[in-house]
């Protein structure tokens, strides 16, 4: 009797890391296309324009799942829309807080909550891949440790803003008059990190394994 052969691992197709630079590429390029302040264009894209030539130069050497590279387009192209209105006059956010009668734009709470979400994947995806904490408990705290210590970093940053660009940095800052702005960012980015984790730990778990049976193909 012929010995029957496992089936050998599916690796799932994934969208095609050229197109999803070219997304964010396009975005870019409208959101810099008559920006409101070319000044707070830079100051809310640059994590873009640093993060994307980083991501292309080494990603041979260090693919990136699918979930991730995903959720940093979709990152990028939060960042650019905020980048081109500014936070408090994105349109969206008007029309939300015109609908449901709020006392402010709440695009940049999204914002923030974003800023949370994304990287959370990104330092799970780090740590698992780089160091021993893959599977450990340790792993999910330390995620959202990290995700928290970089909102607050980037609070300090627009502090910094702030002192140096006086009133010019208030397109930046977008507190919107609540003086209690920076704690609510960094609760968003608290939020956004706890729902990524309890939400996509299992998909991301999963990519990385059919990514590390991808590797071993190549």
């Amino acid at each position: 009797m012929t010995a029957v052969q496992p089936a050998p691992h599916r690796v799932p197709r994934r969208v095609p890391p050229v197109l999803l630079a070219g997304v964010v590429v396009a975005g870019m390029a409208v959101s810099a296309w008559g920006a409101r302040d070319r000044t707070t264009w830079f100051l809310e894209t640059v994590w873009v324009l640093v993060g994307l030539p980083l991501v292309v130069l080494t990603w041979r050497r260090f693919p990136l799942t699918g979930l991730l590279a995903g959720l940093l387009t979709a990152h990028a192209l939060v960042l650019a829309v905020g980048g081109h209105y500014t936070y408090a006059e994105v349109p969206v956010g008007d029309w939300v807080r015109g609908t449901f009668g709020l006392d402010r734009n709440p695009y940049d709470r999204f914002g923030h909550l974003m800023q949370g979400f994304v990287p959370a994947v990104l330092v799970r995806e780090l740590l698992s891949r780089t160091s021993p904490l893959r599977g450990s408990r340790w792993l999910a705290p330390l995620t959202v440790c990290a995700c928290l210590a970089f909102s607050a970093c980037f609070e300090l940053l627009e502090w910094l803003a702030a002192e140096i660009g006086g009133h010019g940095a208030d397109a930046f800052l977008a507190t919107q008059g609540d003086v209690w702005d920076t704690q609510w960012d960094m609760f968003c980015a608290l939020v956004g990190a706890v729902l990524s984790v309890l939400l996509l730990s299992r998909v991301h778990d999963r990519q990385l394994r059919a990514l590390e049976a991808a590797q071993r193909v190549e």
